[in-house]
């Protein structure tokens, strides 16, 4: 059986047939598995000789076609794991990704009890929920320019227990004059026509979200200018940015009069975050 080539898998087989056939990553093979007969990993093991009926084949025959197709796992099974929070994602919003935990754990290093947060451009919450789930003293808002994208950061905190105040927003068009100890943000970075989009699971992913359709600093400089007016003295400004962006991001923060700029290595090495303080 060659699932791979037939795209049919018959009624009948046993869960360690099927996993022996499926060619897939085995790692993506478990979670379609999984998530298609609602085991987990221990149930795939204990119950390897059980035989699968219609329903159970022809669901996870639609998952595997998904996926040879290219649609990213996560949307497939509409979930994610990040910082060690269980995350619902749709296609609505960015698949969080481990490299954007960076930013999550130097904001954690930053923050001071009873501090107040925000998160720009927010997608599933993931950065938001993360921060007032480790630290359930911080004040942390999140903002959106997409609705639909608030209705799964808001269904995220709530599964993780953590409470994050959610602005309908254009980066700073519904904040007022309210200022935060601290602001984060991982805003598209992108830039128009980069090949990057046409590949792998960015195909899938909200055009939006990952690129500002110029040159991908766009995003970045208007956070940059307009944080000013929202950071008390001597509050960090974290941003993610693109693997070749960390020199023009620092650029933008040593011209807009923030200390202290530097940048920090994800786990690959890749210049990833860059941030500086707000001086009066």
């Amino acid at each position: 059986m060659s699932i791979a080539s037939a795209m049919s898998i018959p009624v009948g087989v046993t869960i360690a047939a099927v996993q022996a056939a499926m060619l897939l990553d085995p790692l993506e093979n478990r979670i379609l598995l999984c998530h298609a007969l609602g085991l987990n990993r221990v149930g795939l093991i204990t119950q390897s000789d059980r035989v699968l009926n219609a329903a159970e084949t022809g669901a996870l025959t639609t998952l595997v076609a998904r996926r040879m197709a290219g649609e990213p796992i996560a949307y497939i099974v509409g979930r994610r794991e990040f910082f060690g929070l269980d995350f619902c994602v749709t296609d609505a919003v960015l698949i969080p990704r481990p490299d954007t935990e960076l930013l999550v754990e130097l904001a954690l290093e930053r923050l001071l009890p009873g501090a107040s947060v925000l998160d720009m451009g927010t997608g599933s919450g993931a950065i938001a929920v993360a921060i007032a789930h480790t630290r359930p003293d911080a004040r942390v808002s999140a903002l959106d320019a997409s609705v639909d994208a608030l209705a799964v950061a808001r269904a995220n905190a709530a599964a993780n227990g953590a409470t994050v105040r959610l602005l309908h927003s254009d980066w700073f068009s519904a904040l007022g004059s309210e200022s935060f100890d601290l602001i984060v943000a991982n805003p598209p970075y992108i830039a128009s026509g980069d090949r990057h989009l046409s590949e792998g699971d960015l195909r899938f992913e909200p055009i939006c979200a990952l690129t500002d359709h110029a040159d991908g600093l766009a995003a970045l400089r208007a956070i940059v200018a307009g944080a000013a007016s929202h950071l008390a003295p001597g509050a960090w400004l974290l941003l993610e940015h693109g693997y070749d962006q960390a020199a023009r991001v620092r650029q933008l923060l040593s011209k807009h009069g923030y200390a202290g700029v530097q940048s920090w290595r994800d786990l690959s090495g890749i210049e990833r975050v860059s941030g500086g303080q707000f001086q009066v």
